[in-house]
């Protein structure tokens, strides 16, 4: 039997720390990879966001460009605006919580906001009242609003 000597056994020690640092190499990119991914979405998201609020200014400086986006209601008031605006921004929020962009603290800050809008404004008259939520909001926030917000009464 042929002896292995202490060369032999730094050199494989050596080849085996080789791979245990690829290993550790490929855990932590794989982990920056899948971060910068939530990154890129959130930019999307949050570029997407602010498209929407411009075409929201334009709404409140000029009523009469909604009818381009909608024939329904042909006289909106300054309040209908500024309750569309405010459903988009809690759609947006709860949208960045089911990315898991927010935070908890982040979110119960936000849900008590919502929750305070809805109990002590007429956002849960308008949302019941005014609105066609299929048209306008997707099926996830339209839950959301009807079973933490809107039956909050």
């Amino acid at each position: 039997m042929s002896e292995i000597g202490l060369a032999e056994i730094f050199s494989m020690a050596e080849a085996a720390a080789l791979v245990a640092t690829l290993f550790v190499i490929l855990y932590f990119s794989r982990k920056q990879a899948q971060s910068l991914s939530v990154d890129i979405e959130t930019k999307v998201l949050n570029d997407l966001e602010e498209r929407r609020q411009v075409i929201t200014q334009m709404a409140f400086e000029h009523p009469e460009v909604i009818k381009v986006v909608t024939k329904s209601e042909s006289h909106w008031s300054l309040e209908d605006i500024f309750a569309y605006n405010t459903f988009y921004t809690y759609a947006h929020v709860f949208h960045m919580r089911q990315r898991k962009i927010l935070n908890d603290n982040e979110w119960t800050g936000w849900l008590r906001i919502m929750k305070s809008a809805f109990e002590q404004g007429t956002l849960g008259e308008m949302w019941e009242s005014k609105i066609e939520m299929e048209k306008w909001f997707d099926p996830a926030f339209q839950e959301f609003v009807n079973r933490e917000l809107a039956s909050r009464k």
